[in-house]
């Protein structure tokens, strides 16, 4: 579990395939020299870009992990060299400053717009119809693990577009500042979201 509050901004500086043939994963060698790796240990959970993987080796300023073809099918900034976003799974006693994050990706959305306005930005997403009807005014999403706030939600054909204003600390400490219109992001819905569709579609807030 995580909380969409990034540590660090590292570096994917190695991509290697597992084996051979289309359905191979790869393993990703992360740079990371200011993300707390004192604290790590094999096995432990990292989310990377908003996906959590688990470490299969580390060093002082560097970690690697596995990451299968169904992850790298429905993720994006994982399967190139570049800047990706990091955060540490919680901890009991950690504080939840964000929102809670699972680390797992339910789908790819994209940039419609990504600009300064006054002393913010506005960052605008196209989100793909089957993740659409999650997306509340106010709500939270997790846009490349990092968690953000609603402010507008417009419907479209294809979907919805969201509007969320970012802080300048937020730009300048995540990979956020790296966005242009027409990038792919990985987006995560609000868990409480998910849970109360799924009981709401089986009718389960009706009592006999």
């Amino acid at each position: 579990m995580f909380t969409g509050i990034v540590q660090a901004v590292g570096r994917i500086v190695k991509v290697e395939p597992l084996q051979q043939g289309d359905d191979a994963g790869v393993r990703l060698t992360v740079d990371a020299a200011d993300f707390p790796l004192t604290r790590t240990r094999l096995g432990d959970s990292i989310a990377i870009q908003g996906a959590c993987m688990t470490v299969i080796e580390f060093s002082e300023h560097q970690f690697k992990v596995d990451v299968s073809r169904e992850s790298l099918n429905r993720t994006v900034g994982l399967s190139a060299a570049g800047e990706v976003n990091l955060e540490h799974a919680m901890r009991l006693g950690d504080s939840l400053d964000g929102h809670i994050v699972s680390g797992h990706v339910d789908g790819v959305g994209e940039v419609a717009r990504f600009e300064p306005v006054g002393e913010s930005f506005l960052l605008q997403i196209a989100v793909p119809a089957e993740l659409a009807h999650y997306m509340a005014y106010k709500g939270s999403v997790a846009v490349n693990g990092v968690s953000l706030t609603v402010n507008e939600v417009r419907d479209t054909d294809s979907g919805c577009v969201i509007s969320i204003n970012l802080i300048p600390h937020t730009v300048q400490v995540t990979s956020l500042k790296y966005l242009t219109q027409g990038k792919p992001v990985n987006l995560e819905v609000d868990t409480i979201a998910r849970y109360v569709d799924r009981m709401l579609a089986k009718g389960a807030y009706q009592r006999s």
